[in-house]
């Protein structure tokens, strides 16, 4: 039987929010019972929660909703690249020469998965995060890469004002996806697939995100 790894942080209660933004809560509002025949459930939660998928209108005022946004990169061939133990606050941004030696699986792809390990409790929201330094994202570019996973929760600073990343991933056509859990994959090439909700008018949405191997 095929090996599907799920890399997609669970939704629970105690999901440590963007802070300010809208926690994640599910309760049922019907309850089986001798008079009711079904549980029924109902969740509030931000479109940021956990692993989700950033659409343009995210950051951009007529950008693309997520309902609106190609399927095609969310689903293909990708490689994970692991940077664990290779970033810090100190240094936290991701360089060209640290993704260079997997440059002929990222050609291969046109999807990479950046493991860090730097958001290791979901529970506890990092207080700094890695993130690409523009001139890589320049250059995956270059490399007609379509979509750009991190296992944080954004591509850019934790503290940015002007979400420099988002832009130029935007302008590069690169789909966003962030909050993955790729602290149990080894590094390699995978497929993968994790299609966000159709969620008509919204910036983002979450998503169940695979690997496996053919």
């Amino acid at each position: 039987m095929k090996r599907i790894w799920d890399i997609s942080r669970p939704l629970t209660h105690d999901l440590a929010p963007w802070p300010g933004d809208t926690p994640f809560r599910y309760e049922l509002t019907w309850c089986l019972s001798e008079t009711c025949p079904v549980n029924v459930g109902a969740t509030t939660m931000s479109g940021h929660a956990g692993t989700h998928a950033d659409a343009p209108l995210h950051f951009k005022g007529k950008g693309a909703a997520i309902d609106a946004v190609g399927l095609e990169h969310y689903i293909g061939p990708a490689v994970v690249i692991s940077l664990a133990g290779k970033c810090s606050r100190n240094h936290p941004l991701i360089s060209i020469a640290q993704l260079e030696s997997a440059r002929s699986q990222i050609v291969e792809t046109r999807r990479i998965l950046i493991k860090t390990n730097s958001f290791p409790d979901s529970t506890r929201f990092p207080d700094w995060i890695p993130v690409l330094e523009p001139e890589t994202i320049a250059w995956l570019r270059e490399l007609r890469v379509v979509l750009l996973g991190v296992d944080v929760p954004s591509v850019d600073p934790i503290e940015a004002k002007i979400l420099v990343n988002h832009h130029a991933l935007a302008a590069a056509n690169i789909a966003i996806v962030e909050s993955l859990d790729l602290s149990k994959i080894k590094a390699g090439v995978y497929q993968f697939a994790g299609l966000p909700l159709k969620i008509v008018g919204a910036d983002a949405a979450p998503l169940r995100a695979l690997l496996w191997r053919d």
